[in-house]
């Protein structure tokens, strides 16, 4: 039998809420499952514990979550606790912490009814992007210069080093590879004189080892406008920390809402555990309602199969998102249904049932 040992954060807001119901899919699988099980441990770091301990986390929380093959995060951030502190001191801390180098967000269209673009199908958005998710803008460089006097000066500083970029674009040229299909680099080096030209210069170079691999690359306001009126154009994208934080929100906008967002934050070499997560943040307006939409948390445990090697459950999680999704009523209020997060959830399990592996 294989163990998977799994760190839970349900962290802030709704993300108590929608982890359980995720946690409520990994024990169906292993009531189906004879070949698998799950252990869990949870911490309770967040905003929350911020507010008593005047940290995001444990001193030693990088250490105690060592251990673990994946960690499960619900929600970062809530009121009365800054942004930048939230982010930085919890998730940023992880990812950099564990070398979570690779994120990676489906942009797939589960339901036609679900996009706002006109005449697009499930074929025509159906796309992973690729984001750099270790440096570049979001690496915390920079400076404050004669603060609050007239002269006032930041600088924040974008880090592209030959390793990170040239990581993220060889496991971007592989994942293509692997898949037959396209890959399209996003970036910016008609503005950006140094990082981006680095960032061009370097995809080129990569891409001199993946003949077969037919690429595309576009500057990023030019991809924007391509997500909305011509997502058809992407197949595999790549792109840095800031553009692939902004253009996967686009993508999430055109198939269905952050309600159905989800992100892994990958170790590919699994030196240190990976981080799976919806991507629909903590929601302070709706927590504690019951109404908060769970399925982005679930897509986030179909991932989660994936990377363990079961891809048969994730994608069978993933054809049960869809059959789900047919049923408007059974549904969250924000995609036009009566149902609640956890009503959600145990429907999810008696559809799971009817798409076990055998």
């Amino acid at each position: 039998m294989k163990n998977f040992n799994i760190a839970l954060i349900p962290g802030d807001g709704i993300g108590s809420e929608v982890v359980s119901e995720g946690v409520k899919i990994l024990k169906e699988i292993e009531e189906m499952d004879a070949a698998i099980s799950f252990s869990f441990a949870e911490f309770p770091w967040g905003c929350e514990y911020y507010l008593e301990h005047g940290k995001m986390m444990a001193d030693d929380g990088i250490e105690q979550l060592q251990p673990f093959d994946a960690i499960y995060l619900g929600a970062v951030g809530y009121p009365g606790v800054p942004d930048h502190i939230s982010l930085r001191e919890l998730l940023l801390q992880i990812r950099k912490g564990f070398d979570q180098y690779v994120n990676l967000r489906p942009i797939t269209l589960l339901n036609p009814s679900l996009t706002p673009l006109k005449s697009k199908t499930e074929k025509d958005v159906d796309f992973l992007v690729i984001r750099e998710n270790s440096e570049g803008e979001y690496s915390g460089a920079g400076d404050w210069l004669y603060k609050g006097k007239p002269e006032e000066v930041v600088l924040q500083t974008g880090v592209f080093s030959r390793k990170g970029t040239e990581r993220i674009i060889r496991y971007a040229y592989e994942e293509a590879r692997k898949s037959n299909r396209t890959l399209t680099s996003v970036s910016k080096a008609n503005a950006l004189n140094y990082s981006m030209v680095f960032w061009d210069e370097v995809f080129e170079e990569v891409g001199k080892e993946y003949p077969d691999v037919e690429t595309y690359s576009y500057l990023v306001d030019a991809a924007s406008l391509y997500f909305v009126a011509q997502p058809e154009r992407f197949e595999v994208v790549v792109t840095s920390n800031l553009f692939g934080d902004i253009l996967t929100d686009i993508g999430a906008a055109i198939t269905g809402g952050l309600g159905l967002a989800t992100g892994a934050n990958v170790n590919p070499e699994r030196n240190y555990p990976s981080m799976f997560e919806p991507v629909h943040g903590s929601a302070p307006d709706i927590a504690g309602k019951g109404i908060a939409n769970p399925i982005a948390a679930i897509w986030s445990v179909s991932q989660m199969m994936d990377f363990f090697g079961e891809e048969k459950w994730g994608e069978a999680i993933l054809s049960t998102i869809k059959t789900i999704l047919k049923e408007t009523e059974q549904l969250t209020p924000d995609l036009g249904g009566q149902g609640s997060t956890k009503s959600v959830g145990d429907r999810f399990v008696e559809l799971l049932k009817d798409n076990r592996i055998t």
